[in-house]
């Protein structure tokens, strides 16, 4: 689950993590009061308006602007608010601008010109660890930085049975070439961000940039926080923080099912129970020549009700031009998920999209005959192959 800057830098003040303070709007003269309660709690004469869509690189797309004034404030906001913010990591549509932060500037003048850093954390599968990944070249695409300068991209893997220890912080410090008050700063940050990370069950915490301020202090500028949604029964308060218009609506309405499902791009729908299995039939598709427009598990305990709403949800795509369904009867019966197929073709009614249904495990026999004496133009399969060669000929 992915929150909001906003949202991300009040979970990381709560554990100590120092943040770049803001107050949310959703309107133009709320931006401007914002400004008004920056300047005056933060002494801060400057604001930086701030886009709060769940996406990268905000400030190419015009999403994040500076106001030196409240002039400058309420243009910014007018043009902000409202608008269809396009960046690489969205659609060509972009995202609607709901909220603005409006946030103190933290680049005032002093001993030092600031400094900005890349930092985030997150889980390393491969090496079954947390890992901060951290960079003196911080405000940049860490992946171009990666590319380019590989040798400026740094890690620190963190043995789960010990947590981040004392030395691994100073490493970390080190190697980004502080001393003296930012040195401890940083050391109490990174300390402090850790901890956040692991109370909130998070995935991600990415801080970019991760700035030290002229007067040597470090501060989260910007935080990109992903949340494991396995996890948020523990959390219902970060639960509730959940924002459904930054989501798809058939995602969100899947959900509300206890569907497991996710939009792709393709052309083939596909429906099944266990992950694993999803990931198979999606290479199912593939090699017949088509592409998976979702990836949906119904589950271990699907019933012919849960089976409908599937069926509803995937043909909402107008991009499906074929159904694949493929279980494996262990938990589930073969039988409910047959007869919630028919069920769904009679209650939705004309259907023009060809269905490829294979049925293997428990009761299969018994699915294949509520399909074959229900009178639906539905296609069969027993293989693997078999379903693979259905799925080319009727998108041909």
């Amino acid at each position: 689950m992915n929150l909001h800057e906003y949202q991300g830098k009040a979970l990381l003040k709560q554990f100590g993590v120092q943040i770049q303070e803001g107050v949310l709007a959703q309107t133009v003269d709320e931006a401007v009061q914002a400004a008004r309660t920056i300047k005056e709690q933060y002494q801060s004469d400057w604001s930086v308006i701030k886009a709060q869509v769940h996406a990268g690189g905000r400030g190419k797309g015009g999403g994040i602007k500076l106001a030196k004034n409240e002039d400058q404030v309420r243009e910014h906001a007018s043009n902000i608010l409202g608008m269809h913010l396009v960046t690489p990591q969205t659609s060509r549509e972009g995202k609607l601008v709901r909220y603005i932060l409006v946030a103190q500037d933290v680049y005032y003048p002093g001993n030092e010109e600031p400094k900005e850093y890349y930092i985030s954390i997150l889980t390393d599968r491969g090496r079954q660890c947390n890992v901060i990944i951290y960079s003196t070249e911080g405000g940049m695409d860490i992946e171009a930085v990666a590319e380019k300068t590989p040798h400026l991209v740094q890690s620190e893997w963190i043995d789960p049975a010990q947590g981040l220890l004392p030395f691994q912080i100073n490493k970390i410090a080190f190697n980004l070439g502080l001393s003296g008050k930012a040195f401890k700063e940083m050391r109490s940050f990174i300390q402090s961000l850790y901890t956040a990370f692991i109370s909130s069950d998070a995935s991600l915490f990415e801080i970019n940039p991760c700035l030290k301020t002229s007067d040597a202090r470090i501060i989260a500028v910007d935080a990109k926080v992903v949340l494991d949604d396995n996890a948020l029964f523990r959390h219902p308060e970060l639960e509730a923080l959940r924002d459904p218009g930054e989501e798809d609506p058939t995602e969100v309405e899947a959900r509300e099912h206890d569907l497991n499902y996710v939009k792709l791009d393709g052309n083939v729908g596909c429906m099944v129970n266990g992950a694993g299995l999803a990931m198979s039939t999606m290479d199912i598709i593939k090699l017949s020549g088509g592409e998976p427009a979702n990836f949906l598990d119904v589950g271990g305990t699907a019933d012919a009700a849960r089976v409908e709403q599937a069926f509803r949800i995937i043909l909402k795509d107008p991009n499906v031009k074929a159904i694949l369904i493929n279980i494996f009867g262990g938990i589930v019966r073969c039988d409910r998920v047959a007869q919630g197929v028919v069920d769904a073709c009679k209650n939705i009614g004309d259907l023009n999209v060809p269905i490829i249904v294979r049925l293997q495990g428990t009761n299969a026999d018994i699915a294949q005959k509520i399909i074959q004496e229900s009178g639906l133009q539905v296609h069969s399969a027993i293989l693997l192959q078999e379903a693979a060669d259905l799925v080319n000929q009727v998108i041909r």
